[in-house]
């Protein structure tokens, strides 16, 4: 279930925009907020789930979907704030590689950062 305050939409619109306009930079860091709100839902590994086994192959389950897990479901938020720790930690590694005289990289990281930065200052309607 999407709502308006849904991230994930806004963030392949954006990076629609970006591919289209051959935006490698922003491409990047729209994928990786993307990718960052995929494992945040992913489940833990190791809980349990009820399967019955199968004779045939050894850890396989019996049934379509029967080792499937629900994700979990993150709220606006959550979402935001993962958003946001993707942002401090490209600019964290942008002041990293500035301190060590690589400005065009550093450059670079920064212009990811607002690429994401724009996605979660806009609204729904105003992409």
């Amino acid at each position: 279930m999407q709502t308006e305050d849904d991230l994930r939409p806004r963030l392949r619109r954006q990076l629609k925009a970006a591919v289209r306009n051959r935006d490698c930079i922003a491409v990047s860091a729209l994928r990786d907020g993307i990718a960052a709100l995929d494992n945040a839902e992913a489940v833990e590994p190791g809980q349990d789930v009820p399967t019955q086994g199968s004779e045939h192959v050894a850890g396989g389950v019996v049934g379509l979907g029967a080792a499937e897990a629900e994700r979990r479901i993150l709220d606006p938020e959550s979402q935001r704030s993962i958003v946001r720790a993707e942002i401090e930690a490209r600019l964290a590694a942008a002041t990293t590689y500035e301190e060590h005289g690589q400005g065009a990289r550093a450059a670079e990281l920064r212009l990811g950062a607002d690429a994401l930065l724009a996605v979660l200052e806009s609204r729904s309607e105003g992409d």
